[in-house]
């Protein structure tokens, strides 16, 4: 069985940096925990880290959380869906919301539980995801504030999300604004505002995120050291949290080109077919796992001399060349990865997951 393995060693430098630069902004975070899928062995390191507030868009993997240790502060990231008020209001203490109906219904849940219910209202600023046109805010926030067992505790925003606007001071200050718009004209603090992810970090270091902005969401940066703006790993954080680790089930020399009439695969591909490598060979292995559990494009090859070439549902086709490294059957081969890869991973009952 190929396995994902989570580096504590690597996370905790991680974790680390972000605390100290968040610290020296005064910034308050939270840990977005659904790259992690509800997994509780991985849940509790992250906890141990000393993490006080975990994000995530699935209510099972929040109460998850709340199981492991009751403290921690939940937050809900999405919309919620009319059947799991009940449960979100449970499980979550904090949930992003952007419709008047659903926190009616929160706040209407939240009487029945006898429990204060904290809400941070999205605003659109541009990436067309969810959140309350910027015209409209004031008449929203003057249906809610009111309302019981409701606490508006921030105005947040998501970016780079669906259409990949990317994070501004111009977009970031006009939020602030629309907080200091509604404190005025209600006598009522909102502390936070919630504008900050992965790829708003960037605007750290060049020094362009402006004072007003006093909380983040954080996931991608703390798994993988990246920068989302350049594309890199940051000077000082580790870019290979996770890793898989896959077995070779079959290695043999084979043909480079395919044999016969050639038509669709299941995926609906075509071969694409070099005329110039008629003829020649080369050491393929085939390794158990498959599209079934992660798309190969979210794969990192650690090894320069090793291709993939392609998968089917639950093998994936490397390309040795001449195997210089002796590679034999029952070896593994290692794989850095992508978000969406190490998600898809996380995701899958047919893959091992441990900590090193």
């Amino acid at each position: 069985m190929a396995s994902l393995t989570l580096n504590l060693e690597k996370l905790k430098i991680n974790y680390e940096f972000l605390k100290n630069l968040f610290e020296e902004k005064e910034v308050t975070w939270g840990v977005v925990s659904k790259l992690l899928c509800g997994n509780k062995l991985f849940l509790q390191e992250l906890i141990n880290l000393g993490i006080r507030e975990i994000h995530d868009s699935r209510i099972s993997n929040l109460a998850m959380v709340k199981r492991l240790n009751r403290s921690i502060q939940t937050v809900y990231i999405k919309p919620v869906s009319k059947k799991n008020v009940s449960q979100m209001v449970e499980f979550a203490d904090v949930s992003l919301n952007s419709e008047l109906e659903t926190i009616r219904m929160i706040s209407e849940e939240a009487v029945r539980q006898d429990k204060l219910h904290k809400i941070i209202i999205m605003v659109e600023t541009g990436d067309l995801r969810e959140g309350v046109m910027g015209e409209n805010l004031v008449d929203f926030y003057e249906e809610i504030f009111e309302l019981p067992k409701i606490d508006v505790i921030g105005l947040g925003t998501n970016l780079n999300c669906l259409n990949g606007v990317m994070p501004s001071t111009d977009k970031l200050i006009q939020l602030s604004l629309y907080k200091q718009i509604i404190e005025l004209k209600f006598g009522r603090k909102i502390p936070w505002v919630s504008a900050g992810t992965s790829v708003t970090i960037p605007l750290i270091f060049s020094h362009q995120l402006p004072k007003g902005i006093n909380h983040f969401r954080v996931g991608e940066t703390l798994y993988f050291g990246v920068d989302l703006v350049g594309e890199k790993v940051i000077e000082g954080m580790q870019g290979d949290v996770f890793e898989l680790e896959a077995e070779i089930i079959e290695l043999q020399e084979k043909p480079l080109l395919p044999s016969g009439v050639l038509g669709a695969n299941p995926q609906g591909e075509f071969a694409d077919i070099d005329e110039s490598l008629y003829g020649k060979t080369s050491i393929r292995g085939i390794l158990d796992i498959g599209l079934l559990d992660v798309d190969p494009k979210y794969l990192i090859i650690n090894d320069p001399e090793i291709e993939i070439l392609g998968a089917s549902s639950d093998m994936l086709i490397i390309n040795l060349g001449a195997n210089q490294k002796g590679l034999k059957v029952g070896d593994t081969v290692i794989f850095s990865l992508k978000y969406m890869g190490a998600l898809a991973l996380m995701n899958s009952n047919y893959i091992e997951k441990s900590v090193v």
